[in-house]
């Protein structure tokens, strides 16, 4: 009888565990995209660094 009693609807806690998992989801999708996006970010400013730190070596022994 309590199965027929709760097949009626909705409840809060099912509303509230379903939008978490949602809000779960989502957040590592986002996590994963921005430490793709920071490490491609990081490489790239690396090199210039290597650039620039070779530009001034060479300026150097010159």
């Amino acid at each position: 009888m309590i199965l027929a009693a709760s097949a009626g609807g909705l409840h809060w806690g099912d509303i509230l565990f379903t939008l978490f998992s949602f809000l779960f989801i989502i957040a590592v999708i986002v996590g994963i995209v921005l430490l793709f996006s920071t490490s491609k970010k990081k490489g790239k400013r690396l090199e210039r660094v290597e650039a620039k730190l070779d530009k001034l070596l060479a300026e150097k022994e010159k």
